[in-house]
């Protein structure tokens, strides 16, 4: 995958405790780090996004509109 370099601003007490990290071989170095930190957040934000969305709807409705869509379908199967 394409990568790009950025500059970012950063408190220096997390620095400190990422450098500590790093030094102790838990990532190969601040980079990797920081990547696999975003894509935590990233992929938490997206799951709790869609929990939100899926709390919105209605299980009777849904399950009525499944099982409107399934004995429409049904009509048009052949028999066997």
């Amino acid at each position: 995958m394409a990568t790009a370099k950025i500059a970012i601003s950063i408190e220096e007490d997390i620095l400190h405790r990422l450098d500590i990290l790093v030094k102790s071989r838990v990532f190969p170095n601040r980079s990797k780090a920081i990547q696999e930190a975003i894509r935590e957040k990233l992929n938490k934000v997206e799951q709790n996004r869609l929990a939100v969305e899926c709390a919105k709807l209605n299980p009777e409705f849904e399950q009525a509109l499944a099982d409107e869509g399934i004995s429409a379908e049904r009509e048009e199967w052949p028999e066997y």
